[in-house]
């Protein structure tokens, strides 16, 4: 479904002439294409899924706002306009994105859930965060906030 809405707002873009979000989508298109053919080399077929999909949107948010901090270090801030315009494109994809209050309350009660006590429960509470929240959450944080807890 999300690959579909991305094929069509491309589609949209390209009849209303807006070249500067016809070239986002095909960056996103072309990086979906890129992960399409690695996964058939690991006998899946039909390409990634709708999480994984998910995971390569929220990587290219974190890129760009990468991106965005080096250009207006460097005095570039036409680039990091540019950057900030292309995260917005991107975020239209993603489901609404949780706050630091709501991931705090989704780690804590996955922390129950799982009797996590130590840091060495950190890899198994993430697992369970991308399964469950694949595209919500910045897991930067959310790991932040595990590690506090758990620590």
């Amino acid at each position: 479904m999300l690959r579909e809405q991305i094929k069509s707002a491309l589609k949209e873009a390209m009849i209303a002439k807006n070249t500067h979000k016809v070239s986002t989508l095909r960056l996103i298109m072309a990086a979906l294409k890129d992960r399409d053919i690695a996964a058939r080399t690991q006998d899946k077929p039909d390409g990634v899924g709708e999480d994984e999909i998910l995971a390569m949107l929220q990587s290219m948010i974190k890129q760009r706002r990468d991106s965005i901090t080096m250009y207006e270090n460097g005095g570039r801030l036409e680039l990091a306009e540019q950057e900030a315009a292309e995260i917005t494109i991107i975020e239209g994809f993603l489901p609404k994105q949780l706050n630091e209050d709501e991931i705090a309350k989704v780690v804590d009660e996955i922390i129950t859930e799982l009797g996590a006590t130590n840091l060495k429960d950190m890899g198994a509470t993430m697992k369970v965060l991308r399964d469950r929240y694949a595209g919500q959450m910045d897991f930067g944080k959310a790991s932040a906030i595990i590690k506090e807890r758990l620590a």
